[in-house]
């Protein structure tokens, strides 16, 4: 482990909630009397609570932002009920009326997964125009439930019992935590995995069809899912949690000589369908590094706990120690997920320097920023993308190949330095000025030649300025944006830009589909003088088994 443990302060959700603003009473000072103060004051108080409850409905009959996790449930559940039925309900202005109370008890079976991993079902007769969503069920199986939140034409509730097990899917036997089915990390740890790859292409088909607003024609058949090499001990990061001693606690329980785990210390993840931590001492899917590191540290924290004020976010990160990592002992093959004599620690500090190998390439960055989280798929990930670019079917002649390359949001440089060697000028495109210097640091740090591979900082209004010599038709573009994906301004300025190719990389292929739509719609009323992008292929990469997430990749083509 490198240096002390630093913490982050947990930020308090309530106390950073804005307070409600109310509107005063319009009452002119020369009317008042007595009698009329009383009058207005009542007035004024049923004003404010008439104008409270509007509020309080109105937020919280608030519609799910596009996109969001809220909004690709909505799509999942009018794709069960039918449009027909939505469409009714909403006419009868019945949408928000649930028809199960706060921990009613019910049986279901179940009809469906969600794109965000949980299990949905129509309710029973006469409810079956509502839908009940529960964690850790699948279809076919008959589930019992207690329900806890109500929203717009569905409830939340948590799984009591698999009555009837789908033994088509589950086997319990293949279960690897045992948290698993109350943390709420994991989803799918009781499938086999060629069962979550499955899955998870349907996930990107059902993304395309409800998000891109494409024709049906305009989109491929999405490919078999690119299973990760590991499948557990596989991720790089964790951020386990804890909460300060209660007051009370303080009062009753502390003494200088206790230094035993008291019974309110959870140090882990949240609890599925709550904001409760769960007590967790190790996670399967995180490198061992990081789960020997987290036991020392749980220690610590259990040692000194009373010195904490406020609840702490903890950072873990599996890095190559930077002794170990000779390139000259490298393995014969590059596209190894691990390397002979390489050790590796835990970085703690959120400013401290991690350092990956990918392939023969090692890339360094602080350990705050972004960097993929599962390492052993990212060779056959950047190994996909080109060849993408760079296909080998006839239609694709040699001498059409791009010979530049511009990696936008490239953040410590992963797509630009993996696959420099294919082009004869590469140029990484930030808006972040601490990503630009640690990614021009990882090109000098892999030798690559002066000028093969240069990363700028982009004008969020201008972006494409910093390229602007590049040839269009010889020209590759790379986009792996954040999980919002890209604004209109960008995707106009990719329009105008007009390259050769384009392949998006997403970890949130809703955002993903809503952004490859836009870019073909606003091409087709362009016209076709310059030509317009065809949507080539699309395929998803399993960055987190065990879970629902879903890495896609989308190429474009201009033809």
């Amino acid at each position: 482990m490198s240096g002390q443990v630093r913490h982050h302060p947990l930020s308090d959700q309530e106390d950073a909630a804005p307070a409600e603003k109310r509107p005063r009473a319009d009452v002119s000072e020369t009317s008042l009397t007595p009698t009329s103060i009383a009058a207005t004051s009542s007035t004024g108080q049923r004003q404010k609570k008439q104008h409270a409850g509007k509020e309080k409905r109105r937020k919280k009959h608030a519609l799910p932002e596009p996109c969001s996790g809220e909004d690709v449930l909505w799509h999942d559940i009018i794709s069960l009920l039918g449009s027909e039925t939505v469409s009714q309900k909403i006419a009868q202005g019945m949408e928000w009326e649930s028809p199960f109370g706060f921990r009613e008890e019910l049986e279901v079976v179940v009809s469906a997964l969600s794109s965000n991993g949980d299990a949905l079902a129509i309710g029973p007769d006469p409810h079956n125009s509502w839908v009940i969503v529960a964690p850790f069920a699948l279809p076919g199986e008959r589930i019992r439930v207690r329900v806890y939140r109500s929203s717009r034409l569905h409830s939340f509730a948590d799984l009591l019992e698999v009555v009837s097990p789908n033994l088509e899917l589950r086997d319990d036997s293949r279960i690897g935590c045992k948290y698993f089915s109350k943390c709420s990390g994991c989803q799918y740890q009781m499938l086999s995995y060629e069962s979550q790859l499955d899955i998870k292409r349907n996930v990107v088909t059902k993304a395309y069809r409800n998000f891109s607003g494409l024709p049906e024609s305009s989109i491929p058949n999405v490919l078999p899912t690119i299973g990760s090499p590991l499948q557990y001990n596989y991720r790089t990061k964790i951020t386990p949690h804890f909460e300060a001693p209660p007051r009370r606690a303080r009062q009753t329980e502390f003494t200088d000589a206790n230094i035993s785990k008291p019974d309110w210390l959870k140090i882990g993840f949240n609890e599925i369908g709550k904001r409760t931590v769960m007590d967790i001492e190790e996670c399967p899917i995180a490198t061992p590094v990081l789960n020997e590191a987290f036991g020392e540290i749980r220690k610590d924290i259990i040692k000194n706990i009373w010195s904490y004020k406020k609840g702490v976010s903890l950072l873990l990160r599996d890095s190559v120690e930077a002794n170990s990592a000779n390139k000259q002992s490298t393995s014969n093959d590059p596209d190894s997920p691990s390397q002979e004599g390489e050790r590796h620690m835990c970085i703690t500090d959120p400013k401290g320097t991690v350092r990956e190998r990918v392939g023969d390439k090692y890339f360094e960055f602080p350990g705050h920023s972004f960097f993929q989280n599962n390492n052993s798929i990212l060779v056959p990930l950047t190994n996909y993308v080109r060849d993408a670019i760079f296909p080998t079917t006839p239609e694709h002649s040699p001498d059409q190949c791009p010979t530049h390359l511009v990696d936008a949001y490239c953040g410590s440089g992963l797509f630009s330095i993996m696959l420099c060697s294919q082009f004869q000028t590469v140029a990484g495109i930030e808006l972040s000025a601490d990503s630009i210097k640690f990614a021009t640091h990882n090109a000098h740090l892999n030798d690559i030649p002066e000028g093969r591979c240069t990363f700028r900082a982009g004008d969020a209004a201008n972006i494409f300025s910093v390229v602007s010599e590049f040839p269009r038709e010889k020209t590759a573009l790379i986009i792996d944006p954040p999980r919002k994906g890209c604004d209109e301004n960008f995707i106009d300025q990719l329009v105008a830009f007009r390259c050769k190719t384009v392949v998006y990389v997403s970890c949130n292929v809703h955002t993903q589909a809503r952004d490859v739509g836009m870019i073909l719609n606003k091409m087709e009323k362009h016209g076709d003088e310059k030509g317009r992008y065809a949507l080539e292929s699309l395929r998803g990469f399993d960055l987190f088994p065990q879970t629902a997430h879903v890495e896609s990749v989308a190429v474009l083509r201009l033809i």
